[in-house]
């Protein structure tokens, strides 16, 4: 399975859960999967995180930029069903212009349903109608698979401390009531 990561899980991760500077082992992870061929950071996800900024996240993505990079272009065609079907057939340019570059994302994983899933912070909102539909449903209507990046982390096996584990399995486990 090649998971095609959305930009969301890659700046709330450094923000929020994992920033690089304290656990950078979940972002080796993430470059070890990318090399494994299981990850793969699209140039619409890539671009969105390094315009305007500059941190840890755009200088690892610069540096990683070729292992992690996913090197297909998304077909017209399938832009344009994933537009129809994933949002509205009738789309004023307005609304269009509010969709950004998700539907590329999902064009990319609708080229092979079987083969590829969308990851994505956005959670679905199903009662959302148009341009203004998240990413899980636009996926849904079009039959492409999406999960939450603490799905993917479950997936893939994301572990850490694994030093921790082993010296706290040596440990004597006590609870407060049996320690006095």
């Amino acid at each position: 399975m090649l998971f095609l990561l959305d930009a969301n899980t890659l700046i709330d991760a450094h923000r929020d859960y994992y920033p690089m500077d304290r656990v950078p082992e979940f972002w080796n992870w993430r470059l070890q999967n990318a090399a494994d061929g299981r990850v793969r950071v699209p140039m619409e996800s890539y671009e969105e995180v390094v315009a305007g900024r500059q941190d840890d996240l755009v200088s690892w993505l610069r540096s990683n930029r070729t292992t992690l990079r996913f090197v297909e272009m998304a077909h017209p065609d399938s832009v344009a069903a994933v537009v129809d079907r994933g949002y509205a057939p009738d789309l004023r340019d307005d609304e269009i212009g509010k969709l950004g570059r998700d539907p590329f994302l999902i064009a990319y994983a609708l080229r092979d349903t079987r083969n590829r899933c969308l990851v994505t912070n956005e959670a679905s909102k199903p009662g959302k109608e148009r341009a203004n539909r998240h990413l899980p449903d636009a996926c849904k209507s079009v039959g492409v698979r999406s999960i939450h990046l603490f799905r993917l982390i479950r997936e893939l096996d994301f572990r850490t401390g694994g030093h921790l584990r082993e010296a706290a399995g040596r440990l004597p486990l006590t609870s407060p009531a049996s320690s006095s």
